[in-house]
């Protein structure tokens, strides 16, 4: 019997595949849990439309990424915060920086914002943004004493 996978099965696949089964399996196993349903043409036209459109979905979100990601190259963020002599009374973190960057329209996550340790001195930073799908790209940040 052919079906399609509702969700992902250890051994047989992944949700969205059409898989060929014993009939038992199917009816006593895979019907009952609600993990797949029968490979009838209606099935399969809605599953290849479904599939059509994550594809275009995901090319859309793709494309959104790249625009962001070259639109923020290279661009300068400055951060003003409380220091003396250079060195910062508290850090600034990815999170900080992301903020920033929504203030001035940039939506980044704060887990795309690459650093190693939270900034403690005053002064300028290469930071890397990973958006993901290998886009990446780097602004530059200033620490500036406020």
């Amino acid at each position: 019997m052919q079906i399609i996978l509702l969700q992902n099965v250890k051994n047989l696949g992944e949700k969205g595949d059409v898989k060929n089964v014993s009939d038992g399996y199917a009816r006593n196993f895979l019907f009952v849990k609600k993990l797949a349903e029968k490979a009838t043409e209606d099935n399969v036209r809605k599953l290849e439309k479904i599939k059509k459109e994550k594809t275009e979905n995901e090319i859309m979100e793709l494309e959104e990424l790249r625009k962001k990601a070259e639109l923020l190259k290279n661009k300068t963020v400055q951060i003003k915060a409380k220091g003396k002599g250079g060195k910062l009374f508290g850090s600034v973190s990815a999170k900080d920086i992301a903020m920033v960057l929504k203030k001035e329209g940039f939506d980044v996550l704060e887990k795309a914002i690459l650093l190693e340790n939270p900034i403690k001195q005053i002064g300028n930073y290469e930071i890397q943004i990973i958006f993901g799908f290998e886009i990446k790209t780097k602004i530059r940040l200033e620490i500036l004493e406020n």
